[in-house]
């Protein structure tokens, strides 16, 4: 049995917690908790009744109680612990985001690769999902051709004042370190950056309080850059209701639809490409079949991934995301962020020094 602990023990820390105890964790016990909340740790005594709690980080790393942590506290201080838990030699788990800027999680990042021996994942459960398992699975086959454009409009994040008025660090350039897109979008940037791949160029439009009484950003519009001239939009906002979530991913043999918990495909019979060489009629488009895309199998979401780090430790099994992977869609968030504030296109890689200088600035 893997001995997991846990360092955060809010809302996320506590679902782990009892996905533990619930036996939903294959080959795993809950050891050890840290939090500087007294409340969080009373909690976890009276769930598990002897655990090791612990105040401070040190000491938990001190104990050598844990095998390995997971990291749920928030975003600033995930690659701070990492490294703590690195340097103990204990394997890592961090929640998203990897972090709020990439400089940091860059350093995490060099700090694993020096550990081969530890095991460092990050909670991307989402990928978990057989309908977006399935989009990869096509995009990198090239069943749908050469990617030309993308674009996911996911604006189902709705967010009252009393949601951003629960927690004095939540939404704040200090606390959270942003609002909809290193909060709410995370995992879908991750998605994104997953299936399709990495832009070279973004410009974005991140509007600030537009709909709520907050300092982040709560409305944002983007628009990607492709190495091959494919293009992509993300709208999001946590002000619309009732919202959508629709991530469309065009190539020139057919489109994919993913929406309402089903993928479409809509399967070119030749190539748009060939079609438009070749074409003499006028108004003629390329035939194509609508095809509801199966896409069997679990969705096992967080215990699913906790189980797979398990496995991993173990040496029996693979991770669904290694921690190194999450730089990729905080780049892109990076990205958006220090666009919207320049008023000007970004480039990949991300000029992290300038970002970092940015962000501090709007630290109150």
């Amino acid at each position: 049995m893997v001995k997991l602990g846990i360092i955060g023990c809010g809302v996320m820390g506590k679902n782990h917690a009892l996905s533990i105890l619930d036996g939903k964790v294959s080959g795993a016990e809950w050891a050890a908790v840290c939090d500087t909340d007294p409340a969080a740790l009373a909690w976890a005594r009276e769930k598990s009744p002897g655990i090791k709690t612990f105040a401070t980080t040190a000491e938990f790393f001190a104990s050598k109680t844990a095998d390995a942590v997971i990291i749920a506290t928030p975003h600033y201080s995930h690659p701070t612990i990492a490294l703590e838990a690195l340097a103990s030699n204990t394997h890592v788990m961090i929640e998203k985001p990897a972090g709020v800027y990439t400089k940091n999680v860059r350093e995490m990042n060099e700090a694993a690769a020096a550990k081969p021996g530890v095991v460092f994942a990050i909670m991307y459960n989402q990928r978990t999902n057989p309908i977006y398992k399935k989009m990869r699975e096509m995009v990198n086959s090239g069943e749908i051709g050469t990617l030309k454009r993308t674009s996911w409009l996911i604006t189902d994040w709705y967010r009252s004042q009393a949601y951003y008025n629960s927690g004095g660090w939540r939404a704040t350039w200090a606390g959270e370190g942003g609002g909809v897109l290193i909060n709410q979008c995370a995992h879908n940037l991750d998605l994104w950056q997953w299936i399709c791949g990495m832009p070279k160029k973004i410009t974005a439009f991140a509007h600030e309080g537009k709909w709520h009484d907050i300092e982040v950003e709560d409305d944002v519009t983007a628009y990607l850059e492709y190495e091959n001239g494919a293009t992509g939009v993300l709208v999001t906002t946590t002000a619309d209701f009732p919202g959508n979530n629709r991530f469309e991913v065009l190539g020139d043999l057919g489109k994919l639809v993913c929406e309402n918990n089903e993928l479409i495909f809509c399967k070119l019979s030749v190539s748009e490409r060939e079609f438009n060489r070749t074409n003499t009629d006028l108004f003629a488009a390329p035939p194509f079949e609508k095809i509801q895309v199966p896409c069997p199998g679990d969705y096992p979401e967080h215990p699913g991934v906790l189980s797979a780090f398990v496995a991993k430790i173990n040496g029996t099994g693979e991770l669904f995301a290694r921690g190194e992977e999450g730089i990729n869609g905080l780049e892109m968030t990076n990205a958006m962020y220090l666009s919207s504030w320049l008023g000007k296109t970004i480039e990949l890689p991300l000029d992290e020094d300038l970002f970092l200088s940015e962000l501090k600035k709007r630290h109150r």
